[in-house]
């Protein structure tokens, strides 16, 4: 009774090549770095949305009420970049004042590359 052993071919061997490592680290690595570049925007477009709604839950009746409250919510959150007080669009829907803004962000990830991300936003 002979029992044979059979072991795959010496061509069948599993792994990840050396190019396909680099291929990934340079992947990630691209996301990583432009992760690194818009989460500070995304930062900044969140606390711009927290000061309009702040603002327009106080209960402002004047737009250079709300600008002046714009700017001193911009004083106070150092984040506040992009806009200012005079960039506010201000409107009155059903006796609710609502409070819309728009900017535009221009960020370089490798010369001469860049990337435009454009944010909208309103009171709630």
């Amino acid at each position: 009774m002979s029992l044979s052993h059979t072991s795959p071919p010496p061509f069948a061997q599993r792994g990840i090549t050396l190019l396909g490592l680099l291929f990934w680290a340079v992947i990630v690595g691209f996301v990583a770095l432009v992760g690194m570049r818009v989460f500070p925007t995304l930062n900044e477009y969140a606390t711009i949305q927290r000061a309009v709604d702040k603002i327009a839950a106080e209960g402002h009746s004047t737009v250079p009420d709300i600008r002046r409250a714009f700017e001193k919510q911009k004083d106070i959150e150092y984040s506040i970049q992009s806009i200012s007080g005079k960039d506010l669009d201000i409107t009155k829907e059903n006796d609710k004042v609502m409070i819309h803004f728009a900017y535009n962000r221009e960020l370089e990830l490798m010369a001469p590359v860049f990337l435009l991300i454009k944010y909208e936003g309103h009171s709630k």
